[in-house]
C-alpha cells in the first residue's frame, strides 16, 4: 500500500514539475504525503500551516493534482499582497462603476476557479471585514460581485495557507475564529527544513538538476 501511495505521489509530482521531485524523504514529510494522498480525493477544506518557505504552495498544488478537480484550474491569490478594496474585487468580482477605476465588469477568482481549486495564501493577512464576506461565500456557496445585485453559485474547493500559528492569529485579531473552523476541516502542518534535515540533500540535488537543465549544462 505504501508503494502504491508513493507511486501516486510521484506521478502527481511528475505532472506538476516534469520530474519526480524527492521532497518526501524525511519521516515527517512522508507522513504529510500520506495525509495529502488520503484527503485529496474529497472536497474538504484544507488549511496548510508552516513557516515561510516550507512549501505550502507545493502542497496546495499536490492536493489539486491528486483531486478529482485536477482537470480544472488551481487559482491562487496572496491575501497579503492586495489592499481591501482590491482583494474583494479580485475574489468576488465587481461590476462596472462599483468603485473608482472599475471601468468594466470583472470576473472574480471564485468564478475563475469553477470546477477547480482556489488557493488562499496567507489568509490571516486578509482584512477582517473581507474575512467575514469570505465566510459567507464558503457557507452559502454563492458569490456576489462588488456593487452587483446578482449572486452566482460557486463550485470550487478551497485550500488556504498561513505562516502564522492559527491560535495566535485568532488571539491577535488577525483571523476570525469562525472562518478558521470553516477553512480547516483538515489541517496540514509543514515543519521547517531544520526539523527535517533528511530532506536537505535530496532538495539540493533536485534544485541542482533543475538549474543545470535550465542552463543546459551537464552535471556529474
Amino acid at each position: 500500500r505504501q508503494n502504491e501511495e508513493a507511486s501516486t505521489l510521484r506521478r502527481a509530482l511528475e505532472t506538476m514539475s516534469g520530474a519526480a521531485t524527492p521532497v518526501f524523504q524525511s519521516l515527517a514529510m512522508r507522513e504529510v504525503g500520506r495525509t495529502v494522498e488520503r484527503i485529496s480525493p474529497s472536497d474538504v477544506t484544507v488549511l496548510i500551516t508552516g513557516e515561510s518557505g516550507t512549501g505550502k504552495e507545493v502542497i496546495a498544488d499536490l492536493i489539486h493534482a491528486l483531486s478529482a478537480r485536477s482537470k480544472g484550474h488551481i487559482i491562487k491569490i496572496n491575501c497579503a499582497a492586495l489592499p481591501r478594496e482590491l482583494i474583494e474585487s479580485e475574489l468576488f468580482g465587481s461590476v462596472k462603476g462599483a468603485f473608482t477605476g472599475a471601468h468594466a465588469d470583472r470576473e472574480g477568482l471564485f468564478r475563475q476557479a469553477e470546477g477547480g481549486t482556489l488557493f488562499l495564501d496567507e489568509i490571516s493577512e486578509m482584512p477582517i471585514d473581507t474575512q467575514s464576506k469570505l465566510l459567507r461565500v464558503l457557507q452559502d456557496q454563492e458569490v456576489r460581485p462588488v456593487g452587483g445585485k446578482t449572486t452566482y453559485n460557486t463550485n470550487c474547493r478551497s485550500v488556504a495557507a498561513t505562516n502564522r500559528k492559527p491560535e495566535e492569529a485568532i488571539q491577535d485579531g488577525k483571523l476570525r475564529e469562525d472562518l478558521y473552523y470553516r477553512i480547516s476541516t483538515i489541517s496540514v502542518h509543514l515543519p521547517p527544513l531544520r526539523e527535517r534535515r533528511d530532506d536537505i540533500m535530496p532538495l539540493a540535488n533536485a534544485f541542482l538538476r533543475r538549474f543545470a537543465a535550465q542552463a543546459n549544462r551537464p552535471i556529474s
